[in-house]
């Protein structure tokens, strides 16, 4: 197939560590070149040393492959809420980026999206064949909401009509299934092992009040104009991941979920270390995301690739679908990142995302939408579809 020498896509996947219970062996197995990785065992905020960097990188350089993308170096709240000890955060980082840079990592990968990371209210619906995948309902998220977090202000966001819906639907609910709702949207808070209570996250979001999407917004471009600078000095590209999904959760504003959101940052701050993480599945949870337009607007400013599709409803939910499949023209974005990489003359680190659990992996207890069978079908899938497009466009 290509080789490296090539402007083609860099294949890689994503792994959390020696705990993680699929083996680098088994990444390599699958026809990666690189890991993308972070040091999670290190408490937000904190600095990453060059010698916990460097014996993280010889785990996977032991294992045959490269670790050039961090995936992520997580963004402290203080400094998401421009609060506490934000500047602290802030130099904390920029050392941070110099010491990855000092050990050969070329892009770092974060996300500013506050208190919560990525949602979702089933992390195995089973499907037709019995594979299983993640899925958002947006009627157990509101179930979530209203009566089992109860957050204060709450009814407001929804329509009367719906509410009085919605607790009928909630009394009929089996404990279980409250259950399972509440800890799967939980999953996306930082440490969320831990028995979190709904005392606990409501004392969380209380302190995100008065931040809406505008005060957000700028405190996004104060953090890149903060460490922007240090990342351009040390030869970093950073890459910002979408808002997954990409709309307000629990109150709290998402600032990165459109094209005109994304242009906001950019234009910003206009260096090219200031760049994006384009992840097509959590662009693709929006219908009115053109991600064809968005890829050729925004296609240099793209430093990192997650592809994976999704499939939504008129209802507000979606699922992790296929890679081929869901509602992203999958071939046709293929075609623009072909295209850019020949016009660019680089290479686009790329990951499959949120890979089905199939076969063997479903009698596995893996990180959700982490199982390995199923991003290996997603990465064989997107090599083929990228190896077909570069030779019919004779690339």
């Amino acid at each position: 197939m290509q080789t490296a020498n090539l402007n083609t896509l860099q294949p890689s996947m994503r792994w959390y560590g020696p705990h993680d219970v699929v083996p680098l062996v088994h990444l390599k197995q699958a026809g990666c070149e690189g890991v993308v990785s972070a040091l999670h065992a290190i408490p937000v905020g904190e600095v990453w040393s060059t010698a916990a960097i460097i014996a993280h990188r010889s785990l996977i350089e032991e294992a045959g492959m490269v670790w050039e993308v961090v995936e992520s170096l997580p963004v402290h709240e203080d400094i998401k809420r421009r609060s506490g000890n934000c500047e602290a955060y802030l130099e904390n980082y920029r050392q941070s980026l110099r010491n990855l840079s000092a050990c050969g990592i070329k892009v770092v990968t974060y996300n500013f999206m506050p208190l919560l990371d990525w949602v979702r209210t089933e992390v195995s619906r089973e499907l037709p064949n019995g594979a299983k995948a993640l899925y958002f309902n947006h009627d157990e998220f509101a179930i979530f909401d209203l009566f089992l977090l109860q957050r204060p202000g709450a009814e407001e966001e929804y329509a009367p009509e719906e509410i009085t819906r919605l607790r009928v639907k909630f009394q009929e609910m089996s404990e279980a299934t409250r259950q399972r709702i509440f800890h799967n949207v939980l999953l996306g808070l930082p440490g969320s092992d831990d028995a979190f209570t709904p005392e606990i996250v409501l004392a969380e979001l209380k302190k995100y009040e008065g931040v809406g999407e505008e005060e957000l917004r700028s405190n996004l471009i104060h953090f890149l104009e903060a460490v922007t600078p240090t990342a351009e000095e040390v030869g970093i590209k950073m890459a910002i991941h979408p808002d997954d999904p990409p709309f307000p959760v629990l109150g709290l504003p998402r600032i990165v979920k459109t094209e005109a959101d994304i242009a906001k940052f950019l234009d910003a701050v206009p260096s090219p270390a200031n760049g994006l993480c384009f992840c097509t599945g959590s662009l693709g949870a929006r219908q009115d995301n053109d991600l064809v337009a968005m890829a050729r607007r925004f296609g240099s400013r793209v430093h990192f690739l997650h592809l994976r599709n999704t499939l939504r409803d008129e209802e507000g939910n979606f699922m992790e679908a296929e890679h081929l499949g869901g509602n992203t023209d999958m071939y046709a974005l293929m075609k623009e990142w072909v295209a850019l990489m020949q016009r660019e003359g680089r290479r686009i680190p790329m990951r499959p995302d949120h890979g089905h659990q199939i076969l063997d992996d479903l009698e596995k207890t893996t990180y959700p939408g982490y199982s390995a069978i199923g991003r290996l079908k997603g990465l064989a899938e997107l090599r083929g579809l990228e190896y077909a497009v570069a030779q019919s466009t004779g690339s």
